[in-house]
C-alpha cells in the first residue's frame, strides 16, 4: 500500500514535470520551452543590454555554439522582433535568471539576414536557441559596469605584469597606459609616427609560453612581414603604443595588459579572456605617409 502511494506520488511528480516543460507556442507562432523560470526576475525592455549564455543548435541536435566553451557569455541590446517568431522575441519572454529555449525557423532567420542557409542547416528546420538570462541592464547601467569592470581588470593585469617582470627579472620600461616593454634590439632608423605604413615581424605568447600566432609562420604571407598603417586602429593597442616607441631595424618584447589587447573577449580557441599576452617585435621598415593631425 505504501509502495502504491509512493508510486503514486512519483508519477504526479514527473507529469506535473513534463508539463513545466512542455514546448508552448506563441502567438506568431514561436516555439518555446522554459526550463527554470523566476517570476520575480527583472523583465527586460527593447533597448535594454541583455546579458546570456547560449547553446545554439540545429535540428539533428548538433552544436553550432556553447558560449559555456567560449568561456563568457553573450551580450546584445534587445531589439523590436525583426520578424514574427524570432529570437529576438523569445529573449523579451524572459526575467533575470530564467532559462528557456527557443525553436526560430531557419527559413525565416536567413531570409531576413538575406543569406543562404549554411551548411548543416536543413531547408524548413528550426534552430534551437537555449537561453540562460545572467543581466539585464538599461545602458547607463552597463557602461558604468563596464568601466568598474576595466577598473578592476587594470589592477589585475598589473599584478600579473609586476609578476610576471619580477619571475623572469626583466627590465622593462612601463608606460602610463600599463604597457610594459623590453628593449631587445635599439634601431637605429626612422621612429614610425601615425600614418606611416609599418613592416612587422612578431611571435605572440600566453603568459605559459604557449604560442599563438607569429608572422615567421605564417601561410598567407609566406612568413613575411606583416604591413599595416600605424596609429589608424589597426592593430590592437598595445602594438599601436609600443611600435610608435621603436625605430626601425629595433627589436622589443611587449608585455601587453588585457585591456590593451583583446579584453574581455580574448580570441574564442585561441586566447582566453582577460588574458595579459607577450609580444616579441621587430620594427623591419617604415615608410612615410599621410601623418594625421
Amino acid at each position: 500500500m505504501k509502495f502504491k502511494t509512493i508510486l503514486s506520488v512519483f508519477v504526479a511528480g514527473a507529469l506535473l514535470a513534463a508539463c513545466n516543460n512542455r514546448v508552448s507556442v506563441s502567438d506568431t507562432g514561436l516555439k518555446y520551452q522554459f526550463h527554470d523560470k523566476n517570476d520575480e526576475g527583472r523583465k527586460p525592455k527593447v533597448g535594454d543590454i541583455l546579458t546570456f549564455h547560449l547553446v545554439l543548435k540545429n535540428s539533428k541536435d548538433s552544436v553550432l555554439r556553447d558560449t559555456y566553451k567560449e568561456g563568457r557569455p553573450m551580450q546584445m541590446m534587445l531589439q523590436t522582433p525583426p520578424f514574427k517568431g524570432s529570437f529576438e522575441e523569445g529573449l523579451a519572454m524572459l526575467s533575470k535568471k530564467d532559462s528557456a529555449s527557443f525553436f526560430v525557423s531557419a527559413d525565416s532567420l536567413f531570409t531576413r539576414m538575406m543569406q543562404p542557409l549554411p551548411p548543416g542547416i536543413a531547408k524548413g528546420s528550426d534552430i534551437q536557441f537555449t537561453v540562460k538570462l545572467i543581466e539585464v541592464q538599461n545602458e547607463q547601467e552597463f557602461q558604468k559596469a563596464q568601466a568598474a569592470a576595466r577598473e578592476g581588470q587594470v589592477k589585475k593585469d598589473a599584478k600579473i605584469i609586476d609578476d610576471y617582470v619580477a619571475k623572469n627579472s626583466l627590465k622593462v620600461v612601463e608606460t602610463p597606459s600599463g604597457l610594459n616593454y623590453v628593449i631587445v634590439k635599439e634601431g637605429d632608423g626612422t621612429k614610425p609616427v601615425a600614418g606611416n605604413m609599418v613592416s612587422v615581424h612578431y611571435v605572440g605568447k600566453l603568459l605559459d609560453g604557449k604560442e599563438f600566432d607569429s608572422s615567421y609562420k605564417n601561410p598567407q604571407s609566406g612568413g613575411k612581414p606583416v604591413d599595416f598603417p600605424i596609429g589608424q586602429g589597426m592593430v590592437i593597442p598595445g602594438w599601436e603604443e609600443g611600435i610608435m616607441n621603436m625605430k626601425k631595424g629595433g627589436k622589443s618584447t611587449f608585455i601587453i595588459p588585457s585591456t590593451l589587447a583583446y579584453g574581455e573577449t580574448g580570441s574564442p580557441g585561441v586566447i582566453p579572456p582577460n588574458s595579459v599576452l607577450v609580444f616579441e617585435v621587430e620594427l623591419v621598415d617604415v615608410k612615410k605617409g599621410q601623418t594625421q593631425q
